[in-house]
């Protein structure tokens, strides 16, 4: 990036769009301080690159992590804080910033209630969903989860196209499905007559928002979360500009002010008084950042991220041309720079594949996965991150690390694989496209995978026998309240997470390393400030999101890391920037000057 590029007149920039707070990306990340800026009496831009408004948050599950929440407290759930904080030192080991914990332990609960209170959003609690490593001190069994609760995209009006509709392929015909009880209730329709009503009336409800308005009205999860984060921007006065991507950041006298923004063939500059918010969505897509921070992908290619393919380290690139640094993989303290999952590769018609993050099917009874030598190497009932882990460290090097999802056809009729739906929906489409193996017995499929067929059998038959004794001596399946949680209690089986693979035809389908996201990123203080190569806040910089660098280190302990630090971190921006704003504007109104625009 040119000199020219980052440095212009203050003429010129007097003559440019003036805003107080300027937000790069319209994820959770970048709507959160949107939001917040515009209640605190700002005057917010929004730009987006892409024609939707949404980012990764729009096609992801919609948890936050929030110890001490408002929903747990009124439920009864009143931990103290050094709870999670003994979790997170734990977890995170060397890579445990005190300071960067400390302020989002003590900030989340109160961004929660701020937008309960303040904007569009309703929550619902995840009471009942523990953190991923229950042996690890100060896990918890419940009470730190929290979701959006289901919107009506109605209450968007126009802005309704606006909206990145979710991932197609983890939807029943383009209609979001949410975990807990939503979830439950499709996976049980066969089975219950309750559970086939309430399936019934979604999907007729489904078809009637298709026919009078093109997609889904009722939006869950992620969905859900930009709906209302969009509709209170927009009651705010909030502008938001899509198809409008940022080239490069306007600073002048050590302090950010302003952005190039192009959009079509133009290229304007917009002004920034007050700060400039990067939420761009790390770099999932960025394929020299990728070659640098991920081991496992040398060429920068052998990663297949589920995030969209517009987060290609805009933010991160911008952030180093003021100053900014990103944290290299040693300072990741052992962890990893990206937000780990397994993700089959759908095939899409006219070619291509679209990544399926495999995150809850995994766990159900009658499912192993096996390396290419046909060995099992991880609890399946495992979280997606710790799964990708230790798939890594199965992988030899120089080798691509992949693995296979083997199922028989009652594991597979009763609750899918991947992108494919359970019954009564048919396995045809994926079958003829290669998507999905099938085979008689156990030898064919291993003929079709390229599996040592000898070796497969003898883990499969121990497995059986495992299952039918309901314990994994070999790696402890079913044994952690994550693990049992997302079973199936109601399988009759002695370990909810296991059960033989015996009815056949037998199936598989090959899984890949990718992420949801990424966790290295610019590094920042508690403030979201940007800081240089000495540790010093870059005036009127902030990153947030993936952008900013993970406080957890390139670690996954919980759901909901990723999605609870960016909306509270995007509070905390915004605030800290409307605070310099009234110091400033106080300041000056006493000293009898006028306050500068840039």
């Amino acid at each position: 990036m040119s000199d020219q590029a980052t440095h212009e007149s203050a003429s010129a920039a007097a003559q440019a769009d003036l805003f107080d707070l300027l937000v790069i990306g319209s994820g959770a990340a970048g709507l959160s301080a949107a939001v917040t800026a515009a209640h605190l009496g700002l005057k917010v831009l929004v730009i987006e690159k892409d024609d939707t408004v949404g980012g990764t948050t729009a096609w992801s599950g919609g948890w936050m992590w929030v110890p001490r929440n408002p929903l747990a407290q009124a439920a009864g759930i009143d931990e103290p804080l050094d709870q999670p904080v003994e979790y997170l030192r734990h977890e995170l080991g060397t890579g445990f910033d005190a300071s960067l914990v400390g302020t989002y332990l003590e900030a989340a609960p109160r961004m929660l209630a701020f937008f309960q209170q303040h904007t569009a959003l309703a929550f619902v609690d995840g009471n009942g969903i523990p953190d991923f490593h229950g042996r690890t001190p100060g896990a918890s069994l419940g009470g730190r989860s929290v979701c959006a609760a289901p919107f009506d995209a109605r209450r968007l009006g126009d802005d309704i196209h606006r909206l990145k509709p979710p991932l197609y392929e983890t939807t029943l015909w383009g209609m979001g499905i949410a975990s807990g009880a939503d979830l439950r209730h499709f996976l049980r329709a066969l089975r219950s007559a309750r559970s086939l009503m309430h399936v019934l009336v979604r999907v007729l409800r489904h078809g009637r928002d298709l026919f009078f308005y093109q997609r889904s009205m009722h939006l869950v999860n992620g969905n859900a979360l930009v709906a209302g984060l969009f509709r209170s921007a927009r009651d705010l006065g909030v502008d938001i500009r899509t198809s409008h991507a940022a080239v490069g950041l306007l600073i002048e006298q050590n302090r950010v002010v302003g952005v190039h923004v192009q959009s079509s063939t133009v290229t304007t500059t917009i002004c920034a008084r007050w700060g400039v918010v990067l939420a761009c969505g790390g770099f999932p897509h960025d394929i020299g950042r990728k070659k640098t921070l991920l081991p496992h992908a040398p060429t920068g290619q052998e990663h297949w991220s589920a995030a969209p393919s517009n987060n290609t380290g805009d933010g991160l690139r911008l952030g180093e041309s003021a100053g900014g640094q990103v944290a290299s993989l040693a300072e990741l303290a052992g962890g990893h720079a990206a937000a780990l999952a397994p993700v089959s590769l759908v095939p899409q018609t006219g070619g291509g594949f679209v990544h399926f993050p495999h995150l809850l099917e995994r766990a159900k009874p009658g499912l192993i996965a096996v390396t290419p030598l046909g060995v099992r190497f991880c609890n399946e009932a495992d979280s997606y991150y710790d799964f990708a882990d230790a798939l890594l460290k199965a992988t030899p090097r120089g080798q691509l690390p992949c693995a296979w999802l083997v199922c028989d056809h009652a594991f597979i009729r009763r609750y899918g694989l991947g992108a494919v739906k359970p019954a009564p929906m048919p396995l045809g489409h994926w079958l003829r496209h290669g998507y999905l193996k099938r085979a008689s017995n156990l030898a064919l499929l291993a003929q079709l995978c390229e599996l040592p067929f000898l070796v497969l059998r003898d883990t499969v038959t121990r497995y059986n026998q495992m299952a039918q004794a309901g314990h994994d001596a070999d790696f402890g399946k079913g044994e952690t309240a994550y693990n049992r949680v997302q079973g199936d209690g109601l399988a009759g089986t002695p370990n909810v997470c296991m059960a033989s693979l015996s009815q056949g035809p037998f199936y598989a389908m090959k899984v890949v390393v990718g992420s949801l996201g990424t966790f290295a990123g610019l590094k920042t203080n508690p403030n979201a400030q940007v800081l240089d190569e000495r540790g010093a806040p870059i005036a009127g910089l902030y990153a947030v999101g993936n952008d900013m660098n993970s406080m957890m280190a390139g670690r996954y302990p919980s759901g909901g890391i990723t999605l609870g630090p960016a909306m509270t971190f995007g509070y905390l921006a915004a605030r800290h920037a409307a605070h310099q704003a009234s110091t400033i504007q106080a300041a000056t109104t006493q000293a009898g000057t006028k306050v500068a625009p840039v």
